[in-house]
């Protein structure tokens, strides 16, 4: 009964986007339309939504920018190299794109919107909270320090995503409820352990999970975590 109910609002897609050749993607009913999420490679994510489309913390090595769809909107967590390519962003964008971004972002790229933690706006039909993204365990602070940088819940109607960016799981992300689809990155020591994914899995109960940002960490592991939660579903995409 448990795997009919999700197949209701869970679909494969076919990649149909130019340039998206090659690319896994998973597709999800919403009450407003298909959201479609691509998965490019280790932080990096495309939204295609409402005739809209949605980048995530775009870096040109891990696609050809020039070949992929013009952004709407623009996501970016944090300022490091693997997920702020100003030369990845300039392929992308158009006249009328939209760049959200932490302040340090900002200050590297020299424009955009300014989200800090806890600011939630309002954006092409979209609600997005920016949540915190920092890292916890002692001596790993100086990776992702506290109240900088940005993971991102974005609403497309009914249907909350959670993209969390660089971070260990917080006390806010455990905090979290009602969230449809979450990605959280798992790879040492920069973010989670398989065990804190898990632990944060446990905690706020995502529909759908996706490891990502997990480097040479197996992602299987977490699946074997989390064998007893059968309400949270892992699924395992390419991305890195």
């Amino acid at each position: 009964m448990k795997s009919y109910v999700f197949m209701l609002w869970f679909l494969s897609a076919a990649v149909t986007l130019s340039g998206l050749e090659g690319f896994e993607s998973d597709s999800f009913s919403t009450q407003g339309g298909i959201l479609t999420i691509h998965f490019i490679g280790h932080g990096t994510l495309m939204f295609e939504y409402g005739g809209k489309i949605i980048h995530v913390d775009p870096v040109s090595r891990e696609a050809d920018y020039g070949k992929l769809p013009k952004a709407d909107l623009i996501l970016i967590t944090h300022a490091h190299f693997d997920h702020l390519d100003k030369q990845a962003i300039d392929k992308i964008r158009r006249g009328d794109t939209q760049i959200i971004l932490n302040q340090e972002s900002a200050a590297k790229l020299g424009e955009g919107t300014v989200m800090a933690n806890g600011d939630v706006l309002n954006v092409l039909g979209l609600t997005i909270q920016a949540i915190p993204a920092y890292n916890t365990t002692k001596n790993r602070e100086r990776y992702h320090p506290k109240a900088r940088d940005n993971g991102y819940m974005i609403s497309f109607n009914d249907k909350r995503v959670y993209v969390a960016g660089d971070t260990e799981n917080h006390q806010q992300m455990m905090n979290l409820q009602d969230i449809d689809v979450a990605f959280l990155p798992m790879n040492q020591p920069y973010t989670m352990t398989p065990e804190q994914v898990a632990a944060a899995a446990r905690a706020f109960r995502p529909k759908v999970l996706y490891p990502y940002h997990y480097g040479n960490t197996d992602p299987n592991r977490l699946v074997d975590l989390l064998q007893d939660v059968p309400e949270v579903e892992v699924r395992i995409r390419r991305l890195d």
